[in-house]
């Protein structure tokens, strides 16, 4: 098992009866190689080690690929079916990641860092300005799933709620009570909070680039709990830099973990968190239990929940 960051994986499931070995930090290079060369079943943690068709070739003695949640796209699903590899998947709840967005959204909307840090070191009490969310308008890049619900919790609060993806229709936003925007610009535009629900793809990479948010309004928040590439990196830096947004919420990032010495450790209208949004004790034990469920099936020659 690979990135089990909290060293939790063999206590969330019964393991009993396999040898497992588990791994906390990230391996990569040929370090990762020598660590899988006897492995003939690999678990994997959402997408936080590649296994691209190079890798896969590397490991002759690999069957079956686990993967925690039913999508993974950092594995090469059809080299691995070239190689006689089986790839299989786990339940994933969509909670955790609203949940989450929320927590960003209101982190940075009451200043909740700066106030609880402040608190604790005796500093002033009450140094900020809250914005209040409610008559506010919440722009959802995306419409699916968790971009539905982090809507019906936008509606909750008594928040604007209009909504963008490329082949989005006015028949799915009325059904929630939300608006259709016309278009990308037009969201970005109107938005006191935009958050990023897409997934990532050719047509989404670099989808919020300079010009996008040279849109948004200055006293306005963007969130983003996806993924990292569909906003511009350094297009956000510029803008959080400059102060023409008034800040970002970010669970992802292209690299992770985040370098220490990555400069969005360290801007002031940043609220970051390390790529929490599934991270629940609900979702984990739902993924382990079922990747045991994943290997027991395989071993019985009846593959279960395949990609």
């Amino acid at each position: 098992m690979l990135d089990d960051y909290q060293a939790v994986a063999t206590s969330l499931a019964d393991w009993s009866g396999l040898d497992v070995t588990t791994y906390q930090y990230n391996v990569d290079g040929d370090r990762l190689v020598a660590v899988l060369r006897d492995a003939e079943v690999v678990v994997l943690m959402r997408e936080r080690t590649p296994f691209p068709a190079a890798l896969i070739a590397r490991l002759p003695k690999l069957r079956l690929i686990v993967t925690t949640g039913m999508r993974n796209a950092s594995i090469d699903v059809a080299a691995a079916k070239a190689a006689g590899v089986t790839v299989c998947g786990t339940a994933s709840t969509s909670e955790p990641p609203v949940e989450l967005t929320w927590a960003l959204i209101l982190g940075l909307a009451r200043n909740l860092v700066v106030e609880n840090n402040s608190l604790r070191a005796g500093g002033p009490w009450q140094s900020t300005v809250g914005v209040g969310l409610a008559g506010k308008t919440l722009g959802l890049l995306g419409f699916g799933k968790i971009g539905v619900r982090v809507a019906r919790i936008g509606l909750a609060f008594g928040m604007d709620v209009v909504a963008w993806s490329e082949n989005l229709t006015a028949g799915r936003t009325d059904a929630e009570g939300v608006r259709l925007a016309p278009s990308k610009e037009a969201l970005l535009a109107e938005s006191d909070v935009v958050s990023v629900h897409l997934v990532l793809g050719d047509r989404t990479r670099g989808l919020v680039d300079d010009a996008a948010l040279k849109l948004m309004r200055p006293n306005a928040f963007l969130v983003n709990t996806s993924r990292a590439a569909i906003v511009e990196r350094q297009a956000l830096v510029d803008a959080l830099r400059e102060n023409r947004i008034a800040g970002a919420g970010l669970d992802v990032f292209e690299t992770e973990p985040l370098p220490v010495d990555d400069v969005l450790r360290t801007l002031p209208n940043v609220l970051a968190t390390p790529h929490l949004g599934y991270v629940t004790d609900g979702n984990y034990r739902t993924y382990f239990r079922e990747a045991v469920e994943d290997i027991r099936a395989f071993l019985a020659g009846a593959p279960v929940r395949v990609l």
